[in-house]
């Protein structure tokens, strides 16, 4: 490994999200998770984030890193304001073990304060314009510490590149740092209509700079395409999304600047933290165990169904689904075919999660039609784990998965996953083989009833040999997805950007920049 391989990183994180702070999916419990693993490996790691109405100073002890710091919105207009007014508050991480990385917050009260959720207003790419400029503008005042790299987190800070590429692009300091656009979900790309649905007069190329925080301009702007466009390098969360989001299926519209990219696209797997997912340790669990005593999970399978009110049976076959409800978690397939299955197989079935009014209203009509077999708690719960270590399999027959956390969660506690063979669900779950007794999971790949019909009828068979069905559960509970490894390829990915990011600035100048119709920065001849 060279001497450049070897060097201790600094690293920003610029997100809408990071547990214990603001968590609202799952990226707030990757921000939390990656930051630390990469801590742990030597590397100087922070995080930057809005600090919400939410966010307690006092609670967590947040000391003023910088007041009154000036941030330009671009405005133009005689009455509109030409600089919004922040202040920058630290969180010093604490001797708790699962104390999170030094974390800054961008204090503002009318964007960020006054506001009772990270997500859902009007203005929410204003909101985000905001805190990625006053990220910029606190590194380019800020005398303390400077990062090698920026990683930005979906469309909600991928105006972050955009404004380092014109705005800053001659400033020394801030040009000499790469970025990094890390995709979670491509779906939500942060434009005011469906991007899908946008008319093509409307659609936003990508070209330029920004235009003010308060431009009607701002409506059609695709901060998801610009982070693309403009990042030094992209990484999605699973290798497997990273060769999808370049095809026309997946790559919800910018499948051909990913293609064009595709030299600075990697996939690179999430993990899950091994110290709150320990079977061995949950204190959450009637019964603790592993994967040398699975005799002992035993006991978690009754105690769910009691929890909720079914009939305590170890002989019957348990069907889980830990889940946000909406349409890219396929549960439409579950419509057609489950009903039978429930028949012919009496088994029970356990749904857990919250979402769209259809679906939601769908699992409550299958409950009240089997009521002996089926229970639908359709909101927040938190023992998700008894959930995991009761059942025997779990549902995720999502349309797509950039890399999904409930599968390696479920492995980890003996639950089995049935799953499509898409994004990160492919990259974590082996299928199952009977003739070889490989694997940890059942696949499918069409989406489609039947298909899905005969991957969950293929685990109920083979959950009825017990002895071989121990092994796989075995099998699963082993299978490693803790954050470190992942953190190391992060690393590696980060040197390479840096690397590419250097070498772009020794053969181009902001003036000769040109793009093609992609959008692609390419070097004037």
């Amino acid at each position: 490994m060279t001497s450049q391989k070897k060097k201790k990183l600094k690293i920003l994180f610029v997100t809408s999200e990071h547990a214990p702070f603001a968590k609202m999916g799952g990226l707030g419990e990757v921000m939390f998770s990656l930051s630390r693993a990469l801590k742990k490996l030597g590397h100087d790691t922070r995080v930057m984030l809005p600090r919400y109405g939410t966010i307690d100073r006092e609670k967590w002890g947040l000391k003023l890193e910088h007041k009154h710091l000036s941030v330009p919105t671009g405005a133009e207009g005689e009455n509109e304001k030409k600089h919004l007014i922040c202040n920058v508050l630290r969180f010093d991480p604490s001797n708790e073990p699962r104390s999170p990385v030094t974390t800054y917050f961008l204090e503002n009260e009318e964007y960020f304060e006054l506001r009772s959720n990270a997500y859902g207003y009007a203005d929410d790419r204003t909101r985000f314009a905001l805190l990625s400029r006053g990220t910029l503008e606190f590194l380019r005042h800020s005398d303390s510490w400077n990062p090698d790299i920026i990683v930005t987190t979906d469309w909600m800070t991928g105006f972050l590149a955009n404004f380092m590429k014109f705005e800053y692009a001659t400033d020394q300091k801030l040009s000499a740092i790469a970025t990094i656009l890390s995709i979670h979900n491509l779906a939500y790309q942060g434009t005011s209509k469906n991007h899908k649905f946008t008319p093509e007069m409307d659609r936003d190329d990508g070209y330029g700079p920004l235009p003010s925080f308060f431009s009607e301009r701002m409506l059609n702007i695709n901060p998801m395409r610009r982070g693309a466009m403009y990042a030094d390098f992209i990484n999605t969360v699973s290798k497997k999304y990273a060769e999808e989001i370049t095809t026309e299926e997946f790559g919800e519209g910018l499948e051909r600047l990913f293609q064009e990219r595709r030299d600075r696209l990697r996939g690179i797997l999430n993990g899950i933290d091994y110290e709150t997912n320990n079977p061995a340790t949950d204190q959450t669990l009637v019964e603790r165990f592993d994967f040398d005593a699975l005799e002992k999970r035993g006991p978690n399978k009754l105690a769910l169904q009691q929890r909720f009110g079914l009939s305590q049976n170890q002989d019957t076959f348990l069907i889980g689904i830990v889940s946000r409800l909406t349409r890219q978690k396929g549960f439409s397939l579950l419509n057609p075919v489950i009903e039978p299955f429930l028949r012919v197989s009496k088994a029970q079935l356990i749904v857990v999660g919250t979402g769209d009014t259809e679906l939601m209203t769908y699992f409550q009509e299958l409950e009240k039609k089997y009521p002996d077999q089926v229970r639908a708690h359709l909101q927040f719960y938190d023992e998700p784990h008894l959930v995991f270590a009761g059942s025997d399999v779990i549902l995720v027959p999502s349309i797509y998965e950039p890399s999904g956390l409930i599968q390696m969660e479920a492995m980890r506690y003996g639950a089995i996953p049935v799953a499509r063979r898409v994004g990160g669900l492919a990259d974590t779950i082996e299928d199952y083989s009977p003739i070889t007794g490989k694997g940890s999971g059942f696949l499918f790949d069409e989406f489609n009833p039947s298909v899905f019909l005969m991957a969950l009828t293929r685990a109920f068979v083979n959950w009825r040999h017990r002895k071989t069905w121990r092994k796989l559960q075995s099998a699963a509970m082993k299978k490693d997805f803790s954050w470190e490894h992942s953190a190391t390829e992060y690393i590696t990915m980060f040197h390479d950007a840096i690397s590419l990011m250097k070498k772009d600035i020794l053969v181009t100048t902001p003036l000769k920049r040109k793009r093609d119709k992609a959008g692609i920065i390419k070097v004037a001849s």
